[in-house]
């Protein structure tokens, strides 16, 4: 496995090893031992599986209680993946990473705790997998302004991303609840 900071050097890029044949391919997508030997100690408590259509903008999600660390990945279909650092402590507060997880790249990226997260889906339709640290609570839940011109964020969009109610209505950075 090939472990790859980013711009945000606490958001990894994880290539799995790929063994492949005529018959298709395997690889591990989590390994507690392997991950643990390249620095990444995580509990995983949920999985989650989500399918969404061409331009769907999912994000950008974090919870200000229960923090969760995210391993995600694509198994079908194409996205654009980002995480902000929102961590008002953080030499990288308010910065942002993308890349481009595909079930053709097979990369995954971890997002640690303190981070926001969304995607938009480049493909006619992604099935996105992810793995997360804590459990869902609803009233931790927040949302940051996926357009917030403060964070910049480069969304490869030619038209405008389908929303959810929730995220249209996400808070910009100025106004969000925050990590220290």
């Amino acid at each position: 496995m090939k472990v790859t900071p980013t711009v945000l050097p606490d958001v990894l890029v994880i290539e799995p090893r790929v063994f492949g044949d005529d018959r298709g391919f395997f690889f591990e997508s989590w390994n507690a031992r392997a991950f643990s030997a390249e620095g990444l100690e995580a509990t995983f408590v949920q999985d989650n599986h989500s399918r969404s259509l061409r331009n769907v903008l999912r994000g950008l999600h974090y919870q200000i209680e229960h923090a969760q660390g995210k391993l995600v990945r694509v198994c079908a279909g194409e996205v654009f993946d980002v995480a902000v650092d929102i961590r008002r402590s953080s030499p990288t507060f308010a910065r942002w990473v993308g890349i481009t997880l595909s079930a053709r790249n097979k990369k995954m990226m971890w997002i640690p705790p303190g981070f926001a997260h969304g995607f938009l889906v480049l493909s006619d339709s992604a099935e996105f997998l992810y793995k997360t640290t804590d459990y869902w609570y609803a009233e931790h839940d927040r949302t940051l302004l996926w357009s917030d011109p403060a964070l910049g964020i480069d969304w490869p969009l030619d038209v405008a991303p389908i929303l959810a109610a929730k995220d249209a209505a996400g808070r910009p950075l100025a106004s969000a609840d925050l990590y220290p």
